[in-house]
């Protein structure tokens, strides 16, 4: 069973950046389409970005296309978060997790549901101020 610890959150003013990290342990990082998921207080989670297995594909929330950037290192089994220009509507707990099918990617109709993914790491928190 794949583990997932997230790294990377803080507090940062609007306008800024942050870089979060989720590294894989246990498990076939490369096999999965890894995502990122999000979650403000008192809403539900909601999808952000993901990346195919292979790192070719990519898939965005319309609210972060342009800012962020979904990231793969499969040598090293980590994939990352490149956040900039950072709003105040983009606090909350970001989590990565992984696809439930292997060689798979999600499809191309709506945004992926995080129903199709599970490992779910503990989460780490972003705080934007404005």
């Amino acid at each position: 069973q794949v583990q997932l610890v997230e790294s990377g959150g803080g507090l940062v003013q609007a306008g800024g950046s942050l870089r979060l990290s989720c590294a894989a342990s246990g498990g076939t990082f490369i096999r999965y389409t890894m995502g990122w998921f999000r979650q403000a207080p008192g809403k539900e989670r909601e999808f952000v970005a993901a990346i195919a297995w292979n790192g070719v594909g990519t898939y965005y929330a319309d609210s972060v296309k342009g800012r962020f950037t979904i990231s793969r290192d499969n040598a090293k089994s980590t994939v990352y978060l490149q956040m900039n220009s950072l709003k105040p509507e983009d606090t909350g707990v970001y989590y990565c997790a992984q696809y439930l099918f292997v060689w798979r990617v999600p499809p191309r109709v709506g945004v992926p549901s995080s129903r199709d993914f599970d490992s779910w790491g503990q989460g780490t928190q972003v705080t934007v101020s404005s």
